[in-house]
């Protein structure tokens, strides 16, 4: 069965690159989802494969940081309209303004249990993607 809807993850820490696999197969939709560990690896695979049709994004990364990865992704008019949703474990509300105002649609607090992130990706779901899956 192909995936209806594919997530790009773009994070430093392979853990929570499998915490957000995991919670996606627990949630059991027909989601695809590809992880990698930079911006400078995103925006090589974006500029190279397929698209995703969401891009969750870590914060705090070495080399490129979250920020820097969201304004080249939003200046780049190849994957500028992809929705950006930022992944991290900030909860400085400074941050969910600056990304906002940078271009991302959403901001999900990474959780410590996979429950708890399998119930924001629900509500994330819920909010955006029903006609689609």
């Amino acid at each position: 069965m192909s995936k209806e809807i594919h997530f790009l993850l773009i994070d430093d820490d392979e853990d929570d690159r499998e915490f957000f696999q995991f919670a996606l197969e627990d949630i059991n939709r027909n989601i695809g989802y590809t992880g990698v560990e930079s911006g400078y690896d995103a925006l090589h695979l974006l500029k190279n494969g397929p698209q995703p049709d969401y891009i969750f994004l870590d914060l705090n990364m070495p080399g490129m940081s979250g920020r820097e990865c969201l304004m080249e992704l939003k200046k780049d008019r190849v994957f500028s309209h992809i929705p950006v949703i930022i992944f991290s474990t900030s909860s400085d509300p400074y941050d969910r303004e600056e990304t906002k105002k940078l271009g991302a649609i959403d901001f999900i607090t990474k959780p410590t249990k996979t429950s708890e992130l399998v119930k924001s990706l629900n509500t994330f779901l819920s909010n955006h993607l029903s006609p689609k899956i």
